[in-house]
């Protein structure tokens, strides 16, 4: 104990030494870690000088078990007393469920008796009834909540609002899954949204080279049988998204999604045997009207 004061005193004249010498070389940063060593090393003799202490103690305390006539043992077992034996599994669950051991039953048995029956006086564990209150509190609470106050939906209004929230990530994933669309996997509509959408890109972008009603004006006759790159609906794709420059017809790919594409395919589709006037002479090759195509110029017809 006579070196811990002049131990002490230099750590804390360590610790002070970066705050001392404010004007000296030593950066910042090695000024924290200094004083964090500093901290260290007076909380670890701290704990050494606490560790001193408790062996102090048991010494003393041995000196005094054995000045009032102790034995060695009785000393080792006042010192370091045994540890209680553990519970054994039956003793805990007994004690969960408040029960006595049948070695015990004698003690709880109920005076009466019927016919040499006798009846035990073990109640219903406390952990029970407590859970029964809860459940009557949590029905009083779930009444009002639900029913009075109106604060929670009920079971009807909370399908009606979940099967809104399934609407809306419906149309997101549709909304993604249209722009997953390429000439390889798209396929012939007859929906009116997608015919209507098609339209309205159709006339904002293609009149100027087909015309208003796909008759043709500088580019081909999109209505009759005849086609110069092909009239499937995967052919048709194919042209607007990667055009035909050779002949004019540009690139829509970066200015088109790929759902918007597939759209305006269709809507030209659905122009098929229209016969508009004032429509271009047939240029390409004549191609049969497959069973796609018919359906979408029957469902066109009904529509009209």
């Amino acid at each position: 104990m006579m070196y811990l004061k002049p131990t002490l005193l230099s750590i804390m004249l360590l610790a002070a030494q970066p705050m001392l010498a404010a004007d000296s070389l030593i950066s910042g940063e090695m000024k924290a870690y200094i004083g964090y060593g500093a901290v260290v090393c007076t909380l670890l003799v701290i704990v050494a000088a606490l560790l001193i202490v408790l062996q102090a103690f048991k010494v003393l305390t041995r000196l005094v078990l054995k000045a009032e006539g102790y034995t060695e043992e009785q000393i080792q077992l006042e010192l370091k007393p045994a540890k209680p034996a553990k519970p054994t599994k039956a003793e805990v669950f007994n004690k969960l469920l408040s029960l006595k051991p049948l070695s015990e039953e004698k003690s709880i048995l109920i005076e009466h008796d019927y016919d040499g029956i006798q009846e035990l006086d073990n109640p219903t564990p406390a952990w029970f009834m407590y859970l029964f209150y809860a459940t009557i509190v949590f029905a009083v609470a779930y009444l009002f909540t639900y029913h009075v106050l109106g604060i929670g939906q009920l079971q009807y209004d909370e399908y009606k609002t979940e099967m809104a929230v399934a609407a809306k990530e419906k149309a997101v994933y549709l909304a993604k899954a249209a722009n997953r669309v390429d000439e390889n996997t798209v396929k012939v509509s007859t929906e009116p949204a997608m015919l209507a959408s098609g339209q309205a890109i159709f006339k904002q972008n293609c009149v100027p080279c087909h015309g208003d009603h796909g008759q043709g004006v500088v580019g081909p006759n999109l209505t009759d049988d005849y086609w110069l790159h092909g009239g499937k609906i995967n052919d048709v794709f194919k042209t607007i998204k990667y055009g035909i420059t050779t002949k004019g017809m540009p690139t829509w790919e970066k200015q088109l999604s790929p759902g918007q594409i597939a759209d305006v395919a269709n809507y030209i589709k659905s122009l098929h045997g229209t016969n508009p006037a004032g429509a271009k002479e047939p240029q390409g090759t004549k191609e049969e009207e497959g069973a796609a195509n018919a359906t979408l110029k029957t469902a066109m017809l009904i529509k009209k």
